[in-house]
């Protein structure tokens, strides 16, 4: 790719500012652990919204968005389902709240708050730390092919080098390049340095993706667009089968890549995601840099607003960037892709977009828009998994009365070492792809079973829970091993089922000993479910304690919510396609839902903490201290 002088300066000057700005923030970030990693709970909700948006805002993810629109239309906005990408409306309505009151730093924490501290208390614990620190280490070394792939291709130096007969590449030098850059300033920082630079981060993102929309609707008109797809692109609706046939088009090679995804059977596919997301909704979010943002909230109702902003901010800009991408791609490049043949590489669509259309000056922003995306999540995750090292091991089981310096040196010591391990990952990934996969569908896959039962069963214990991921892991590795050729979504119930068996035989093992402990979570966290013993006894002994009623009325704010987000989707993409109808029709749909989740869902947020009981906002294991106030409070 040529860059221009210009061009050059931008990307420079961006990566300096990140640098500066990170290490001015830093101060504000050592005083404690509960400083450097949740930033005192101080931060106020739309900050930290602001900053999980970044997170989300990766430029693989990007890539991957503008592939499947291309090929699949808007039947594309299902997809995510996959995920589900709507397990964030789940957690604005009411897991936010109900994981703030807990008052932990992370989630394992979480765990002892909600098992207490038995023996099978303790063997959830260290499962949930295992998690999320292997969860971690993949993602970094999947950042670091990422990002030496997107420099290679934006930047016009060759770096590469022998050093004592070690060839390193150019890909590989700028990923280590980055990735230290980005380590610098996070482990510098902690939370605050974090949040400050991806803030800056989605600002730069969210320009460009209003620039390149403006340079995609002027550069192309209704009717290309219609020329180079087939029939059915531009609807929503499908049938059993996916019914999408692009011999006739430009693009004729599309076909195979539909059948390889092995979404054909569109409606079978459907079903199966509304299976797998309500559950996995349910369970909340993985023990990551999202949950640490809903911890990081000062009040259960900042918490449930950062969450709801990070929709809010997101989709309508990210998805205009996608549509603009997707449709120069099928309009100007239709030609050159279909000549690939059955190599053809979908993921080319957006770089190859870039070097073609957006001009010089802007093409700088631009990339340094992709960059800051890959910087903001690598640093979130890289910020998140020491809390696990130092609060859940160092400090629970070998030195719990360290000083805070030492607990902070700690965790710097903790991100750079797992950053080199995820690096050397990132190295070797060509010979650990299957150990990675196996790591991630085995941990991911055994999840779901065991994080719904621990918010909606009183009787559920940390040996089900135990039980539960270890079964689900058995499961989910023996797919992988023995299945591989089934689409992983098409084995959930399977993989579910196994797990839920674990759950029930690890729960049954023993009695419920901590019986005292669940009435304090079901005390102060005030779920709904299945707790009628546990409810029975907690209003006894506190008569003035009112127990959940909402469940209706969170789910009713889940449905809205889910089309509510559905909409910030399809709305650009009918904008870019030109379809003015559909698109007007669901911007009526964003402003009747946006209403209705105003009068039974924002109106009554207050009610969330006058409902927490006294002390709430205290952390487990660690007191707040006082902090300075700056530009981030």
């Amino acid at each position: 790719m040529t860059l221009s002088f210009l061009d050059i300066s931008i990307i420079l000057t961006y990566i300096v500012g990140i640098l500066f700005l990170g290490f001015y923030i830093s101060s504000k970030s050592t005083k404690n652990l509960q400083t450097y990693f949740l930033g005192g709970n101080k931060m106020k909700w739309y900050y930290l919204g602001l900053s999980n948006a970044s997170g989300m805002f990766d430029t693989s993810g990007t890539m991957w968005t503008v592939s499947i629109l291309f090929i699949y239309g808007l039947k594309s906005a299902w997809i995510p389902w996959l995920w589900p990408v709507w397990n964030q409306v789940f957690i604005f309505v009411y897991l936010a709240i109900w994981m703030r009151r807990s008052g932990a730093m992370t989630g394992a924490q979480w765990i002892t708050f909600r098992f207490g501290d038995g023996k099978g208390a303790k063997l959830s614990h260290i499962i949930i730390v295992i998690f999320a620190v292997i969860s971690v280490v993949g993602f970094i070394a999947y950042f670091f092919e990422g990002i030496g792939k997107y420099c290679t291709a934006i930047l016009p130096w060759d770096l590469s080098t022998n050093i004592a007969g070690w060839q390193l590449s150019s890909e590989r030098a700028y990923a280590l390049i980055i990735v230290t850059l980005t380590t610098i300033y996070t482990v510098k920082g902690g939370m605050y340095s974090v949040v400050a630079t991806e803030i800056l981060q989605f600002f730069i993102m969210t320009i460009s993706c209003f620039a390149i929309g403006y340079i995609a609707y002027t550069s192309i008109t209704a009717e290309q667009i219609q020329a180079a797809v087939p029939p059915g692109w531009s609807d929503m609706s499908f049938g059993w089968k996916l019914d999408l046939d692009w011999s006739k088009t430009q693009v004729p090679n599309v076909n195979g890549k539909i059948v390889s995804d092995g979404f054909g059977f569109f409606g079978l596919l459907f079903m199966m995601m509304l299976f797998k997301g309500i559950f996995a909704s349910i369970a909340g979010p993985v023990p990551s840099y999202d949950m640490q943002r809903v911890l990081s909230a000062r009040t259960p109702s900042e918490a449930a607003k950062m969450a709801f902003s990070t929709i809010f901010v997101m989709y309508i800009p990210r998805y205009l960037m996608v549509a603009s991408f997707a449709v120069l791609g099928l309009v100007y490049l239709g030609p050159q892709m279909g000549k690939m043949g059955s190599n053809i590489d979908f993921e080319k669509v957006l770089p190859l977009t870039i070097n073609r259309f957006i001009p010089s000056g802007l093409k700088g922003l631009v990339l340094a828009g992709f960059l800051s995306a890959f910087m903001g999540t690598f640093s979130a995750f890289v910020n998140a998994a020491p809390a696990y090292i130092v609060n859940d091991i160092y400090k629970k089981y070998i030195n719990p009365h360290a000083t805070d310096s030492k607990y902070i040196r700690l965790s710097v010591i903790s991100s750079i070492l797992l950053v080199i391990v995820g690096v050397i990952f990132g190295f070797n990934a060509a010979s650990l792809t299957k150990l990675t996969l196996w790591l991630t569908s085995a941990l991911y896959g055994g999840y779901v079973a065991s994080n719904v039962l621990k918010w909606v069963w009183w009787r559920f214990t940390g040996n089900g829970y135990f039980w539960g991921m270890l079964f689900g892991l058995i499961a989910s590795t023996t797919k992988l091993f023995v299945f591989p050729e089934i689409v992983d979504i098409y084995i959930f119930p399977v993989i579910l089922l196994f797990s839920l068996i674990g759950c029930i035989i690890g729960t049954y093992i023993e009695p419920l000993t901590n019986r005292e402990v669940v009435k304090e979570f079901y005390r102060k966290t005030r779920p709904w479910g299945f707790w009628g013993p546990i409810k029975r006894e907690v209003m006894l002994e506190d008569p003035s304690f009112v127990p959940n009623k909402d469940f209706n009325r969170d789910m009713f704010n889940v449905g809205v919510g889910i089309i509510w987000q559905m909409a910030q989707v399809v709305i650009p993409i009918y904008f870019m396609i030109r379809e003015n109808t559909k698109m007007v029709i669901w911007c009526a749909v964003l402003i009747i839902t946006s209403a209705l989740l105003k009068k039974f869902w924002w109106d009554r947020l207050k009610e969330a903490d006058d409902e927490a009981p006294s002390g709430m906002n205290k952390p487990i294991l660690l007191a707040p201290e006082k902090i300075g106030a700056d530009s981030l409070v």
